[in-house]
């Protein structure tokens, strides 16, 4: 029986999943077995996130599909990708080798700048290893248990009883199936990287993919809030937001994480540096967006007139940034965000990703696909 902790644990943190329709009628495993067709108008339709990888534009949308540019978006060509379910995020960590993220707990990778994709990991493969090593856990505890001095017992009473709720929520999951979407993916290198998403769900590999662990304990997340977004700022620190406010920060490149007071208590979508270092915007629900010039120890709020959802960021080069959302809404700063101007598309339609081409031009990726901005003014 599932726990009821509130409706919205079934509203998954992206605006962009109710523009979903023609995959809510496939069965998830459908779709992690399914190739994504490809179209011509895979540039036209529903897109999450788009990086640079060298000079080439890799974005990922709908459908599994992923289209990359070499001509800074004036033309696209489609990956070869073995999945067509909703993808959520992408990230190179170098010119060669990136992962995706999506829907089903899936995790894809691509040694070729994005040209092709291979699946590592799914929704059902994160369930069987996320028992094995609660499984694991309770069985080290239970043995520290019963050969434990009188005056540990309590405490590891308490780890044990901990321990077998992990268990059972594990197990609950796997019966679900491979339900539970990984919405957003960061790298240190090829090798060693993160994965974060709803209810809570956090892995590591060490080696570019291959394995994963879950990495779910280093958080102190025991309600199992969605994780959305996780980024490294200027200054090397990394920082993931989700549900509830949640704000983690990382000072050793995720080996361990710590709770950060968060300066608001609705859902975070997401978190962005500005170039400068240790300085660090958190945003998401009704505009709201908070700045920290001391890498989380403090925040204050930027005061704009946005009120709809805050999705995604972009850097731009001396001062210049970006941050957008939902019904066409757009920060523009040239100041290092101490300053933004509210621009609003005239479509209102859902803006979910951005990449500066130049100082007057950011590619834009969202509800209608791909779209170029020229002579931005701020």
């Amino acid at each position: 029986m599932l726990k009821l902790k509130s409706l919205k644990r079934w509203l998954l943190p992206l605006a962009a999943c109710c523009l979903w329709p023609t995959q809510a009628a496939w069965s998830v495993g459908d779709v992690l077995t399914t190739p994504s067709m490809p179209t011509e108008l895979a540039p036209t339709t529903l897109l999450i996130d788009v990086v640079e990888v060298g000079e080439r534009l890799v974005a990922v949308g709908q459908r599994g599909h992923i289209i990359y540019s070499d001509d800074k978006g004036k033309s696209w060509s489609q990956a070869n990708v073995p999945v067509s379910t909703l993808l959520t995020a992408v990230y190179f960590p170098d010119e060669k080798h990136g992962w995706a993220v999506g829907h089903g707990g899936l995790v894809l990778h691509s040694s070729d700048a994005g040209e092709t994709w291979v699946k590592q990991l799914d929704g059902n493969l994160a369930n069987e290893m996320v028992i094995a090593q609660a499984q694991e856990r309770l069985a080290n505890l239970e043995l520290e248990l019963e050969n434990a001095e009188p005056d540990m017992q309590e405490d590891l009473e308490y780890a044990v009883e901990d321990a077998q709720f992990a268990l059972e929520d594990a197990e609950i999951d796997a019966e679900v199936g491979p339900s539970k979407p990984l919405l957003d993916v960061w790298f240190m290198d090829k090798n060693t990287g993160f994965v974060i998403g709803a209810y809570g769900f956090f892995f590591r590999t060490t080696d570019g993919g291959k394995t994963w662990e879950n990495w779910g304990g280093y958080v102190d997340n025991t309600e199992r809030f969605h994780l959305n977004a996780i980024e490294e700022i200027t200054g090397g620190m990394l920082f993931i937001v989700g549900e509830a406010g949640y704000v983690f920060r990382s000072v050793d490149y995720g080996e361990s994480w710590e709770t950060m007071e968060s300066p608001y208590d609705g859902s975070l979508f997401g978190v962005s540096g500005n170039g400068n270092v240790n300085e660090v915007f958190v945003y998401g629900l009704r505009g709201n967006i908070f700045y920290s010039e001391d890498s989380g120890e403090g925040w204050s709020s930027v005061d704009v007139d946005a009120g709809e959802t805050l999705m995604a960021a972009a850097i731009g080069k001396d001062g210049k940034m970006v941050v957008i959302g939902n019904s066409g809404v757009m920060l523009l700063s040239q100041d290092f965000g101490e300053n933004f101007r509210v621009k609003v598309r005239d479509d209102r339609l859902a803006l979910l990703g951005a990449k500066y081409l130049s100082d007057q031009r950011l590619l834009l990726v969202g509800e209608s696909g791909v779209s170029i901005l020229s002579g931005l003014q701020y």
